[in-house]
């Protein structure tokens, strides 16, 4: 169990619902909302996109991610029950040389996006359990400082890790399917250590449910060892963890967690983005945004209310792992 300050506390209780659990929408995406939207993602549509979904589906989340180049107008639209986090990274990561490294937003810091409102300072990083020493420690020292940084402006830190395998570049493929429970549960054990001061884990599910037992055409895990994966996962960290969607259809994320839920996996939320919002951006492109309006209302408020029916079933509170 892990000792936070009382500021800290009272953020997690705004990004948090009443059982502890945080159900937060995620729209913080940026080069993927700009790619989905084609030759209409302009800042002013993506702007007002991010509006809409803040505005229509915060009464229904415990809390909203955004981002502060296209999500600061969303800010003001979310409802007065939700709280607030803001990612602190740039989008992407540089492709130049190995290594997927990270940058962050040049005029932006944990001082100024609190400022802005926010309850938590998220930061995304790519991270490969087994790349060489010289990487990852670069990759170390980058998570110590933001670390330090959020701990100095007593504002969570949010730490999204996304797993992949230098070696293998497609990361829904049977061969990485075989890897992924050692890169993601690895990676949780090093970003769980202290010194990164990281309050809350936004990770990937250990495995690629279409391989499992059960759910998929070709199967690399039988059910049991999917749900050993998600026992070790849940074993490998002290602190609280919550689930990202990557992007999966509403249905087969609302099924991995009571999957994970069954195999006695102690997670403590969701940051669900585009399970619960994505068919919603072609209509906002295709017909504009009253009819996008009418559709983040109708199957965007029944996308997040299935979700949050399972969520109350099968997370737990944060804070019974803080104190």
């Amino acid at each position: 169990m892990r000792t936070i300050t009382e500021n800290k506390r009272k953020a997690l209780l705004n990004l948090t619902n009443d059982q502890g659990i945080i159900s937060a929408l995620a729209i913080d995406q940026r080069g993927a909302l700009k790619k989905m939207m084609g030759e209409n993602g302009t800042q002013e549509a993506i702007e007002e996109f991010k509006m809409l979904v803040s505005e229509i589906l915060t009464p229904y989340a415990s809390s909203i991610l955004l981002d502060p180049e296209y999500g600061l107008p969303a800010t003001k639209k979310r409802d007065s029950s939700a709280g607030l986090l803001l990612a602190y990274e740039k989008t992407g990561y540089d492709a130049t040389k190995p290594g997927r490294f990270p940058d962050l937003l040049p005029i932006w810091s944990a001082r100024r996006i609190k400022e802005a409102g926010a309850d938590a300072v998220k930061f995304l990083l790519y991270y490969d359990i087994d790349e060489p020493a010289e990487i990852n420690d670069q990759k170390h020292a980058f998570v110590e400082r933001l670390g330090s940084e959020c701990a100095a402006e007593d504002i969570p830190f949010f730490l999204e890790l996304v797993s992949y395998d230098s070696k293998i570049e497609d990361v829904k493929s049977k061969e990485y399917a075989k890897v992924k429970p050692h890169k993601v549960n690895d990676m949780m054990i090093e970003f769980s250590k202290p010194q990164y001061h990281v309050d809350v884990l936004k990770v990937e599910v250990p495995v690629n449910m279409d391989y499992v037992e059960g759910y998929g055409t070709e199967v690399v895990y039988t059910k049991e060892e999917a749900m050993g994966h998600f026992k070790t996962q849940s074993e490998s960290t002290d602190i609280p963890f919550i689930f990202l969607s990557a992007g999966v259809r509403a249905e087969m994320f609302q099924e991995t967690l009571r999957f994970a839920h069954s195999a006695g996996s102690d997670f403590n939320g969701v940051l669900c983005g585009r399970a619960t919002w994505k068919d919603g951006v072609k209509v906002y492109s295709d017909a504009g945004a009253e009819k996008a309006r009418e559709w983040l209302q109708t199957q965007g408020k029944s996308n997040i209310e299935a979700l949050n029916k399972v969520i109350q079933e099968t997370a737990s509170s944060c804070f019974e792992k803080i104190k």
